[in-house]
């Protein structure tokens, strides 16, 4: 089957690739646990977060929002001890800044969807070098959430985050995955 340029021949990538990525997401904690790996990847390569995301989901309680919001700087300092997780004391002092952040937002999905006007952009880029890594409407949600609180936001950060959560579609036009998702 034929995928994007960036899918290895990794399993769990693949698995990302072909279940998750570019895939419409509107579930809150989902969302919510996406934005923090995609923070959690600053730096870094995607790769390195998926092999990661099942311990952060159990240092992490779960990415349940109200127990992250809480987690004391203690909780903090064991976590910074954990070899399963990226261990970066601003990083995870931004997972709970940003819990805080999105406890205050009225409606976080209708806010995260409302920079693609609340309906997936599909793009059709038939290369590598057409995908930008960010636009106006990865700017603006940067701007918004750096306004509400949330930190390790920059537009590219966003923009990564718009296209793993399906609010744009991103796959090139010669990946199999495009077919499906612009189909859908």
């Amino acid at each position: 089957m034929p995928r994007c340029f960036w899918c290895t021949d990794d399993p769990l990538y693949i698995a990302y690739h072909d279940q998750e990525w570019g895939v419409p997401l509107r579930d809150p904690q989902r969302l919510f646990e996406l934005l923090l790996l995609e923070g959690f990847q600053a730096g870094l390569s995607w790769i390195t977060v998926l092999k990661k995301r099942a311990r952060y989901r159990e240092v992490l309680f779960g990415f349940d929002v109200q127990r992250l919001a809480q987690m004391s700087d203690a909780e903090i300092d064991e976590r910074l001890q954990d070899p399963g997780i990226i261990r970066n004391r601003l990083k995870l002092r931004a997972a709970r800044q940003n819990a805080r952040a999105w406890l205050q937002l009225e409606d976080p999905v209708a806010l995260l969807w409302s920079f693609v006007g609340g309906q997936p952009q599909v793009n059709h880029f038939r290369q590598r070098s057409e995908i930008p890594t960010q636009t106006e409407q990865a700017v603006a949600m940067s701007k918004a959430l750096k306004k509400a609180g949330f930190t390790f936001v920059g537009p590219t950060i966003c923009y990564a985050y718009m296209q793993a959560a399906g609010m744009v579609m991103d796959h090139t036009t010669d990946c199999d995955r495009y077919a499906a998702l612009v189909s859908a």
